[in-house]
């Protein structure tokens, strides 16, 4: 293990802007380790990962002393940043998300292929010995009957696995893991268990971001805990408490989410009609995701939608909001929406928010702006904001305890808080329908319950539907649930949203 990559970090400090966002940071990390990276949102744990791997240089604090800041080592002999840089893969929703925006649609080999280069995109073709180490990596991670397929046409599980994929044919020294399990179904998080398992008996080493301990992979035995940008544990972990945790979360996954569908079952034959599908088939790609779907949706009723990774949820969404159409001899009415008007006039009415908008939010405005934007349905701004505009923008972000950040940059907020933002953007016209993609994906548990309240007042003024993995992801006051599953729709009972 003396050729492998050791990292150390001493007194290491990193400063965006005006804020410190790690602060005298030590830490060791030595080959064959596997690491769990702990913390709330904004608590520093990307930027850790960022130093870790280089993409970060630590901020000098004039009061360092001798040797401070990050070194790389293999065996005793001093490492340089290229070579360093050259041992360490990443894998995360950040390096999921840049794909999506910028359209780079590989075929899942390709891109897979690109992690033997270390390059975003596959500049020249593969040879024969490379070509067999990606059919490998592929089989081992149940993927080569995916091998042909656009990247961007997969489930979002299915692109995790692939990224992992990518990350292990590089044969690193060290996996940076940032919220590996985050948006994953319980299939899916063992399917991703299972071949972490065969990289542990290669002596994979790694740290893993996550929220909660439940988030770790298993075979983790060791963690650091962040609390604002500052160690504030570091311990051994016991494989027994991580299988506890599991156990726990999958119980509380699985409970019954009551839902309150009695007092609208009175209501319901008099509620407005806010949307109808008749015999709709839904295709993404060509490929088919919905058959022969038929449902309602009225005024003052909450749905929950579930289903597995790759079931529909996401594309079930965007159809209701005008960005999927139904197949040929599929029909969606829109209540005050007659046949032939533009979609736009629609989606002025709904406001809809996914993971997939956050990642796209990279523009240079202010978080006033990103909420204005939501009134012309545009990422970023043509004209300038009118009164109007500011006014309806300032009483949104005060609704989502955002005002005092109203002048900073979204890049420069916590997750949570831009996760709020993009939904007070949605508002900001004044939604009667809102649309939400699992919206307490990445956020920590003191994040998710002020998302889950915010939830229960919206819920007092429009119509919700929203995608889940978990019943436990839910507001209180849901009246409906929805499970999709082998392209069908199975509405639940009253009673239960499992």
């Amino acid at each position: 293990m003396t050729d492998r990559l050791t990292i150390v970090l001493h007194a290491a400090s990193v400063r965006r802007g005006r804020k410190w966002v790690l602060r005298d940071i030590h830490w060791r990390l030595r080959p064959g380790e596997r690491w769990a990276l702990l913390g709330d949102n904004g608590a520093g744990k990307t930027q850790l990962l960022k130093l870790l791997s280089g993409d970060v240089w630590p901020t000098p604090r004039g009061r360092e002393t001798h040797g401070a800041g990050r070194q790389y080592r293999l065996g005793r002999r001093p490492a340089d940043l290229i070579d360093a840089k050259s041992r360490v893969a990443y894998v995360g929703a950040e390096l999921q998300d840049k794909y999506a925006r910028y359209g780079w649609n590989l075929a899942v080999r390709d891109l897979v292929a690109t992690g033997l280069h270390r390059t975003d995109l596959l500049l020249r073709p593969i040879r024969a010995a490379e070509a067999a180490r990606v059919t490998a990596m592929l089989q081992a991670c149940g993927l080569s009957r995916h091998a042909g397929r656009p990247f961007l046409s997969l489930s979002y599980g299915q692109k995790r696995l692939t990224l992992l994929a990518r990350a292990l044919v590089q044969r690193p020294d060290w996996l940076l893991l940032d919220e590996l399990y985050n948006g994953l179904d319980s299939a899916y998080r063992r399917r991703i268990d299972a071949v972490l398992d065969a990289a542990r008996r290669r002596g994979q080493s790694w740290v893993a971001t996550a929220h909660r301990a439940v988030d770790v992979p298993h075979a983790t035995r060791r963690l650091l805990q962040l609390d604002q940008g500052e160690v504030h544990a570091v311990k051994a972990v016991q494989a027994s408490d991580l299988a506890r945790l599991r156990r726990r979360a999958g119980e509380r996954a699985r409970a019954p989410a009551r839902v309150a569908a009695a007092k609208t079952a009175r209501t319901r034959a008099s509620a407005t009609e806010l949307l109808r599908l008749s015999q709709v088939d839904l295709y993404v790609d060509y490929r088919p995701v919905l058959r022969k779907l038929d449902w309602r949706l009225r005024k003052g009723e909450h749905w929950a939608v579930y289903g597995a990774n790759g079931s529909g949820k996401s594309s079930f969404l965007k159809l209701l909001y005008g960005d999927l159409s139904p197949a040929l001899g599929g029909r969606i009415e829109r209540s005050g929406i007659p046949r032939g008007t533009p979609i736009g006039e629609w989606k002025r009415q709904v406001g809809y928010v996914s993971p997939e908008l956050q990642s796209d939010y990279a523009v240079n405005v202010t978080v006033m702006d990103l909420v204005v934007s939501g009134r012309y349905s545009s990422i970023g701004l043509v004209d300038a904001p009118t009164a109007p505009d500011r006014k309806a923008a300032a009483r949104w972000l005060k609704f989502f305890g955002l005002l005092s950040v109203a002048g900073q940059r979204p890049r420069e907020l916590s997750y949570g808080q831009l996760r709020r933002a993009l939904i007070a953007r949605a508002m900001a016209a004044d939604a009667r329908l809102l649309l939400l993609d699992e919206p307490l994906t990445g956020l920590d548990p003191r994040q998710r319950a002020i998302m889950k309240r915010l939830l229960q007042r919206l819920m007092k003024r429009l119509t919700l539907v929203i995608a889940v993995h978990h019943a436990e992801d839910l507001p209180r006051g849901m009246t409906h649930a929805l499970r999709l599953h082998n392209r069908r729709a199975y509405p639940l009972d009253s009673q239960s949203a499992t």
